[in-house]
């Protein structure tokens, strides 16, 4: 045998021992990573063998949230495959042209708003309605009947100076709470990972981090209204606005989102003395995918048309599996629970650069020092700040809110019940009386 064929099969041999090795060891770690993350046999195998080999279709199979490999030595495995190494090294083109293609990103947001997915770290914190242990929040709660048990019904009738009546349309037995139920120790708060896990659930879309969320940040921030004039300081409108409820009447605006809007702009009107627009037109007539690409031209005008607005609310109804009801007892009324969403602007690979909001951390601090408020006079009222990739045309006013309240298995009395503590932890807010840092 000449030296030429001796030196091909020690070749040969090397680079097959070598590539043996480095798939070895690749599997090993993923298997490792992967048992960490609970996850079988089968997800991390599928994983080993598919991202090297048929990266297109691992992709397309596991979803966006994950972070694209590409590390040396899968590149340096597939040398042998150009083909595929090609379809490795363009992915990440691919997926960022598609990101930073600006009308499929408002078609994703149309449709993307109530399909919520919560990253696995987070899922245990799902279905709390707040940070506080069960037994406390009953107890709270009871606390909370006691209170009203006990005010005398001269007590009930008062109110305070400057304070028009109760309108006709108030809830029989509803009474604003005065005295808190629970109150935050914001020091134990400091901590970026507690915060998360008493305030929010991050999508796995996207992340937030600490330079977003800041408890000494978001309690600093001013809510307050300023504006004195005739003309409207809140705006509320529905992006959503065919969103109806388990007994809605087909045709009856008024037992739809639209009629629920109405309802909550007569109570901070008439109870709480704020001037309040209500726009009622549909931007989902024909389809929910553009619904905000088609809100966002209106909104804009309206706000340009009517510069004394300080306030923005987009009110929804969420989408929940059916035998989930987003519902509790409120002063003896079933209520139905509440939700802020904030879009981040962000997915988990960073900024999207066609969805820049410069009042993003005004939003924040909006929605946290809502629920904040919320937690201490009716707990159980909010179920934890949601945050997601897309921005929902958050970004057209600093006090903007996007409320999801109820979903769509719950009833309209439910959903007109929720608007009473909506409305005046709304008035606390932008009163400046809480919550306090």
């Amino acid at each position: 045998m000449n030296a030429k064929k001796i030196l091909l099969r020690f070749t040969i041999i090397t680079l097959v021992i070598t590539s043996v090795f480095f798939i070895l060891s690749e599997i090993v770690e993923t298997a490792q990573k992967q048992e960490e993350d609970g996850k079988t046999f089968p997800g991390w195998l599928q994983s080993v063998l598919m991202e090297p080999y048929l990266p297109g279709i691992h992709r397309m199979n596991r979803g966006a949230e994950d972070p694209i490999p590409g590390d040396i030595k899968n590149r340096w495995l597939l040398t042998e495959y150009p083909v595929f190494l090609y379809m490795m090294e363009t992915a990440d083109e691919d997926e960022f042209a598609a990101e930073s293609d600006y009308a499929r990103l408002m078609m994703l947001e149309g449709s993307d708003e109530d399909n919520k997915t919560i990253a696995e770290e987070d899922l245990e914190y799902e279905d709390d309605a707040m940070h506080l242990e069960q037994g406390l929040a009953d107890a709270l709660l009871a606390e909370n009947g006691m209170y009203l048990e006990n005010q005398t019904v001269q007590e009930e009738g008062e109110e305070e100076e400057g304070q028009e009546q109760i309108s006709d349309n108030t809830p029989e037995g509803f009474v604003p709470v005065q005295n808190k139920s629970y109150s935050y120790h914001w020091e134990d708060l400091l901590a970026y990972e507690d915060l998360v896990k008493a305030f929010y659930a991050v999508d796995s879309t996207t992340k937030a981090g600490e330079e977003l969320l800041d408890v000494e940040k978001l309690l600093a921030r001013d809510m307050r209204i300023e504006s004195s004039s005739d003309d409207p300081q809140i705006l509320i409108y529905h992006t959503h606005a065919q969103e109806a409820f388990a007994d809605s009447v087909p045709g009856d605006e008024s037992t739809s989102i639209v009629g629920i809007g109405e309802y909550l702009a007569s109570i901070l009107e008439e109870r709480y003395g704020y001037r309040v627009m209500h726009y009622t037109e549909s931007f989902d007539k024909e389809s929910r995918d553009y619904a905000y690409g088609n809100a966002l031209p209106v909104i804009e005008q309206l706000l340009a048309d009517h510069p004394d607005i300080e306030v923005v609310i987009d009110l929804h109804r969420d989408a929940m599996p059916e035998d989930r009801r987003l519902v509790m007892e409120l002063q003896g009324r079933p209520t139905a629970q509440i939700m802020f969403f904030n879009g981040l602007s962000r997915t988990a690979k960073g900024e999207i650069a066609y969805l820049e909001n410069p009042y993003l951390a005004d939003n924040l601090a909006f929605s946290f020092q809502m629920q904040a408020a919320c937690n201490e006079y009716y707990p159980g009222l909010a179920r934890r700040i949601y945050l997601k990739a897309y921005r929902y045309n958050m970004h057209l006013c600093p006090k903007t809110l996007l409320i999801e309240l109820g979903a769509q298995n719950n009833t309209v009395e439910e959903m007109r019940n929720a608007c009473e503590p909506l409305a005046h932890v709304l008035d606390l807010v932008l009163s400046g009386e809480e919550p306090k840092g």
